[in-house]
């Protein structure tokens, strides 16, 4: 262990193996002075090698030295003439402090749970190619982020948990096409945290190259859930043509514009038509205007839940005796007042049958469930918290997936921008 002595008015430094700590606030009359004091076995003489002995006296008659040289140094420094003068002892020299008016500023809780807007320098993932609606979806969450394009959800989710990303804007749900199941697989395989939703309209463009007429098509390519949500316009547009899934939708612009397919349409956005150089044959082809889907921001780490506020909290659980619980964790919310908005129910992995009766008389076969439920509380409201102790006390597993804060942007049909 080296010991330094004060180095200047405001301080000392104490440096223990290769590190250095600045200590503040010790008297001001020593200056520029360091002292060392090791640790060695003694000499015949009584006193260690450098250092101090190991009994109480030799440990005085070594504090009496040290002292005097402390006294001599000071005297020393009181004479120098020079202000910049550095003192050296024991073969070191005096090293400067940090000014107080550089240290670190302390964290507050707004650096721990900044906003959902907060985006600006964050890098944001997201599955498909430029110009896809989840792209879109990252941009309003977080504006001015740094999108990363993925080929794959799980490549998103992956993204965030190697810190190639900090955030992951994924669809969970859909107002035609319903629930996007890959993904709420996805949310339990991984250990993210849900930190905000965000609610885009969608808005589907019939795409193709230019001076292709939809007389020439005999095939149109889109993610299923775009051409689900388009099956009845296509049908009403006389194009009862071969309908092929892809992975996103503008990915499917993409690959039109790569292979000069004069023959194939795609289903995407307008920015998709203006990113790849492809013509709309069609515009707001859904079958229904109010086509929004729920996108979900995900983070390594949860934000602090409110309560001033509105906020979502969204939970998964099992129970070893399937769906007979699920009325008792419905109660509990019920009495509180407290509104559920979603409830899905995926088949369990590890678990997808349960067998019941006597194996001598016959057995009935069941699937095991597990249920997502998303409610209208906050995770800091005692509600839920006493809430969710109740479900607990139903369920053989039980885990909150996030509490985040709701989208509560206003919109209408007739407001549905060109994604």
């Amino acid at each position: 262990m080296q010991c330094v002595a004060p180095s200047s008015s405001i301080g000392y430094k104490s440096t223990i193996g290769t590190t250095s700590y600045n200590v503040f606030h010790l008297p001001a009359r020593l200056n520029q002075l360091n002292i060392q004091c090791a640790a060695a076995p003694a000499t015949a003489n009584g006193f260690a090698s450098g250092g101090i002995g190991k009994s109480r006296a030799d440990w005085q008659s070594s504090c009496a030295i040290l002292a005097s040289k402390v006294e001599s140094q000071q005297q020393n420094t009181d004479n120098s003439t020079g202000a910049d003068q550095i003192t050296v002892v024991n073969g070191h020299n005096s090293l400067d402090l940090v000014p107080i008016k550089k240290l670190p500023k302390p964290l507050t809780i707004a650096d721990l749970s900044p906003a959902p807007s907060h985006g600006s320098t964050l890098r944001v993932a997201y599955q498909g190619v430029p110009g896809a609606y989840s792209e879109a979806a990252a941009g309003k969450a977080y504006p001015n982020c740094d999108a990363i394009p993925c080929d794959q959800f799980e490549v998103a989710f992956q993204a965030v948990e190697l810190w190639i990303a900090d955030r992951a804007v994924l669809p969970v749900e859909n107002s035609l096409g319903g629930s996007i199941h890959r993904n709420y697989d996805l949310l339990l395989r991984h250990r993210l945290h849900i930190v905000g939703e965000v609610q885009l309209p969608v808005h589907h463009c019939l795409l193709a190259l230019p001076g292709v007429r939809k007389e020439f098509i005999n095939r149109v390519i889109s993610h299923p859930q775009a051409l689900a949500q388009c099956e009845l316009t296509l049908t009403k547009l006389g194009l009862t043509v071969t309908r092929e899934a892809v992975d996103d939708t503008a990915g499917a612009a993409e690959f039109v514009a790569a292979n000069d397919l004069r023959d194939t349409a795609a289903i995407a956005s307008a920015r998709a038509a203006e990113l790849y150089g492809l013509n709309i044959l069609a515009d707001g082809i859904q079958d229904d205007s109010s086509n929004v889907t729920r996108f979900v921001m995900l983070a390594r780490e949860p934000i602090i839940p409110r309560t001033d506020i509105p906020f979502k909290t969204s939970i998964v659980f099992a129970h070893e005796q399937g769906t007979s619980v699920l009325f008792k964790v419905l109660s509990a919310f019920a009495f509180r007042n407290i509104s559920l908005t979603k409830i899905e129910s995926r088949p369990h992995r590890n678990r997808p049958i349960r067998v019941v009766g006597d194996e001598n008389v016959g057995t009935a076969k069941h699937f095991e469930y597990l249920f997502y439920v998303d409610f209208e509380a906050s995770m800091a409201d005692v509600r839920a918290q006493n809430a969710l102790a109740e479900v607990q006390e139903y369920t053989s597993f039980l885990r909150v997936l996030g509490s985040y804060p709701m989208d509560m942007t206003p919109w209408s049909p007739s407001s549905s921008s060109s994604q």
